[in-house]
């Protein structure tokens, strides 16, 4: 099914009668997902507002990610949150995911850029949250809540982001002799000083990368005091910005399971110890990308996130001690999908 407008969405939801499958380009769905009838919002498409000057953009869910991309770039604009995708990916793909790239460590992820959605719950309902506008919000923030929902609490029709400038020069920063383990103190060093970091990651071969942005005299006079302090850890030098491709192209090429790991940079070096050399390092180690073999479950010590398999034949959550998040979660889906028609990871 392939809605073209908000009031058929509504319509199909309502005569539904068995489970549905909110899905864009379906380049971002996990184990277990898309089994229910397709929901393809790729029909909901376009830019509905793009104001520059105030750093405001409405756009349908269903817009290529490369469509909003070639936009904003040419006003000299972007997303602050630098959203990563495959080609076919769309912006309702990139919210109901809550992705963001390198530059969550300075910016955050999507959530922290969206200021306004439109979606249609499990009754068939249309529903507006948040404005144009970045302002303080009374009552729920369905904006924030929509991000990351991975089409179980409604289908996502239109979204508001606030955009950023693009940065005027861009650095980057390699200790190439550094392993996963080793590179994460050093990657802790470089964002808790004063250097206003927009990257901080590792990569096989690549090593430590550090990313600074900004006006050429900025960032000229935060790498070298950068590169002084970072000095002790090993070797410094300057690394060709496209190295940040390869945080993603790792990830899709891959020909293993991939299990997605998010936890505490403090936690980064003992979860390394008991798996394989990873794909990747991002956020200071706060996220870990690692390849096992097929079905097979990592074996961790206890820590504060969770580790989740993107790629393979079935779901598999190892997630934080938390039963309150679980009763949260099954009390909003009941709320906004009492048929429980929109599958996900239930």
């Amino acid at each position: 099914m392939r809605p073209e407008t908000e009031g058929q969405l509504a319509d199909l939801i309502r005569a539904a009668t068995g489970p549905l499958s909110v899905t864009g380009g379906t380049t971002r769905l996990r184990p277990g997902e898309g089994q229910g009838t397709r929901l393809d919002m790729t029909g909901l498409t376009g830019v509905t507002l793009y104001e520059p000057e105030a750093l405001t953009l409405v756009v349908r869910a269903g817009t290529p990610l490369g469509t909003v991309r070639d936009t904003l770039a040419a006003e000299g604009q972007m997303l602050g949150f630098e959203p990563w995708g495959a080609p076919g990916s769309t912006i309702g793909g990139v919210a109901a995911s809550n992705v963001s790239g390198p530059r969550r460590v300075q910016a955050g992820a999507a959530r922290d850029a969206l200021i306004g959605v439109r979606f249609v719950d499990g009754q068939g309902q249309i529903i507006r949250n948040g404005g144009r506008v970045m302002k303080n919000v009374t009552g729920y923030d369905l904006v924030k809540l929509m991000a990351g929902s991975h089409g179980t609490l409604g289908a996502i029709t239109e979204l508001s982001f606030r955009t950023t400038p693009l940065p005027p020069v861009t650095l980057t920063l390699a200790l190439p002799d550094l392993d996963a383990a080793d590179a994460v103190p050093a990657l802790s060093d470089a964002l808790g000083g004063p250097f206003d970091v927009s990257g901080a990651a590792w990569l096989p071969g690549q090593g430590a990368l550090i990313r600074l942005e900004g006006l050429s005299a900025s960032v000229t006079a935060r790498a070298a005091d950068l590169s002084a302090r970072l000095a002790p850890h090993g070797r410094v030098q300057q690394a060709d910005d496209a190295s940040w491709l390869l945080l993603h192209e790792n990830i899709q090429n891959a020909d293993s399971d991939i299990w997605r790991i998010a936890c505490r940079p403090s936690e980064a070096a003992t979860l390394l110890a008991h798996l394989p050399q990873p794909l990747s390092l991002d956020w200071g180690g706060a996220l870990i990308h690692v390849p096992l073999p097929p079905g097979t479950v990592p074996t961790l010590p206890p820590f504060s996130g969770h580790a989740r398999r993107i790629t393979g034949a079935a779901p598999a959550l190892i997630p934080a001690t938390d039963p309150l998040t679980a009763r949260l979660e099954a009390d909003l889906r009941a709320r906004f999908d009492p048929r429980g028609i929109f599958q996900g990871d239930r």
